[in-house]
């Protein structure tokens, strides 16, 4: 039997979706730079990407592992606007620092914990009971605020977002999304948690029938997700200075979207935590041509569709092919 020389075992292991992506990222960042050199390349707006993407990107590290295990999580924007006014009344910042951050976690942690409550162990349909959960935690940041921008009155809090606080040209928001994503990194590929996770999404009977116990990971997944919302509220909080009931707008959709570029079947069974995060980087990195192109918001939102519809057609053809 011929042997595999020691370059094809190599594109073996390689992910050609991560490649592609990263392919399409230079492609991008090469775009940026031919239409607007001198901004997009700018050192300050290079640190406003990333920034942004930190963001998005921790709640894309929960999502991805409620869509491999054949979940789906609609309320994790709606859970950064609550978490993120509830951290930010004036009740809540009397107590610091620790304590705005100490509300946003246990905030997302709450939500998650209900997610996971429903859906674990009272039978709902994920995306009923995300549904739900997003319009509840919307109408509760509106009810504290009534409408109105909460803003943060607590240095310690306000100083992580100047430059003073960067660490080697690295913002803070960026150096926690790298350490979101190891770790997010590690329990996927590299634990009995991230193994019981994939084979949850791939059949949940079969992992039953295996002695895992499917409710009891499935809310831990939801958990996961609630955490992640909770961190990523005190992130925005730490880069907006306040508090809004509109904070998160339509981060389930990016978060779902970067998941699924990024090679996490929807239908459950496989994600990888490197795709979403490139996923993560392309979608931010569009936005931010767009902006300083001046660009209408209405092409962009054309354009991470068709991106979306590409992702969804490959996933479905690179499955027949599997198949056959």
């Amino acid at each position: 039997m011929p042997t595999r020389g020691p370059w094809r075992s190599l594109l073996g292991r390689v992910d050609v979706r991560n490649v592609s992506l990263a392919g399409v990222l230079a492609v991008l960042i090469a775009v940026g730079g031919i239409t607007k050199p001198d901004e997009f390349l700018a050192t300050s707006n290079l640190q406003l990407v990333l920034t942004q993407a930190s963001i998005i990107g921790v709640v894309t590290v929960g999502m991805t592992f409620v869509i491999t295990s054949g979940g789906i999580d609609l309320s994790v924007g709606a859970i950064v606007a609550l978490a993120s006014v509830w951290a930010t009344t004036v009740a809540t910042q009397e107590y610091g620092f620790a304590g705005i951050l100490f509300t946003a976690v246990i905030v997302g942690l709450g939500c998650g914990l209900v997610n996971g409550l429903l859906i674990a162990y009272g039978g709902m349909v994920p995306f009923i009971a995300t549904l739900a959960m997003l319009a509840s935690a919307r109408g509760l940041a509106l009810q504290i605020t009534d409408g109105k921008t909460q803003m943060v009155t607590v240095n310690s809090v306000l100083d992580l977002g100047i430059k003073d606080a960067y660490i080697l040209g690295i913002p803070p928001l960026v150096l926690v999304f790298a350490a979101v994503t190891v770790v997010g990194w590690l329990l996927l590929n590299r634990t009995t948690f991230g193994r019981r996770t994939v084979a949850v999404g791939g059949n949940a009977e079969a992992a039953r029938l295996a002695g895992i116990d499917v409710r009891r990971q499935r809310l831990y997944l939801y958990l996961l997700s609630g955490l992640c919302c909770g961190i990523a509220a005190f992130m925005l909080i730490v880069l907006a200075g306040s508090g809004q009931n509109t904070n998160g707008n339509l981060y389930e959709l990016d978060a779902i979207a970067a998941a699924i570029i990024g090679g996490t079947l929807l239908s459950g069974g496989r994600g990888t935590i490197v795709g979403s995060v490139l996923g993560v980087l392309v979608f931010t990195t569009i936005t931010n041509i767009f902006a300083l192109n001046n660009l209408e918001s209405a092409v962009q939102q054309i354009a991470k569709g068709a991106i979306i519809v590409a992702a969804v057609l490959v996933q479905h053809r690179t499955l027949r092919g599997a198949e056959h």
